[in-house]
């Protein structure tokens, strides 16, 4: 995705992880390297598309779900433990992460199209209800509360924070898994 020749630290989690590494061990949080993929893919996903292009998720539009074998559509927010075990047994990891790479895509795209004046500019009321209503983020309370925290940002703040920060949380959670194998 980067278009150089330099390793970066989704490369080095991938390097040499088996793929029962990738399914089954987990990081002091219960959470595996599939899970932590999954989750900071569909969170950029929603952000970038629904939230700063006013797009259609790249999830939707290419029938991902059917693609990866995926259980659930939404951010994997509300699971537990032992729900994301058995997410992650299932997912096909190629298509993960095949996924993975046309999100980052797509958001590198959208980024292209910003001017510095739309940094600024408040994320819309209704695009967060269509988070909601496409069933991108379960209406529970574990999950919910993202509609809020999106709620009060700016698109500079959705970069910020859901699409740089968040994948790199989440790339560390996922090594950590890596390393603690199972």
């Amino acid at each position: 995705m980067s278009g150089t020749n330099q390793r970066t630290f989704e490369d080095e989690l991938w390097e040499d992880l088996s793929e029962e590494t990738a399914r089954k061990a987990v990081n002091t949080k219960g959470r595996t390297v599939v899970y932590g993929i999954w989750h900071a893919t569909r969170i950029e996903d929603i952000t970038m598309n629904l939230l700063v292009a006013a797009d259609d998720q790249i999830f939707e539009k290419e029938n991902w779900a059917a693609r990866i074998n995926a259980s659930v559509k939404h951010t994997g927010n509300s699971l537990d433990k032992k729900e994301i075990l058995r997410f992650s047994e299932r997912i096909d990891i190629n298509e993960l992460r095949v996924y993975r790479m046309a999100v980052a895509r797509q958001s590198e795209n959208i980024i292209r199209r910003l001017k510095p004046e739309d940094m600024k500019r408040d994320v819309h009321q209704a695009n967060l209800q269509r988070i909601l209503n496409e069933q991108a983020v379960d209406d529970v309370p574990s999950a919910n509360w993202l509609i809020d925290f999106w709620g009060k940002k700016d698109v500079a703040g959705i970069i910020l924070m859901p699409c740089l920060r968040h994948q790199l949380v989440h790339l560390n959670e996922s090594m950590e898994a890596k390393r603690r194998k199972k």
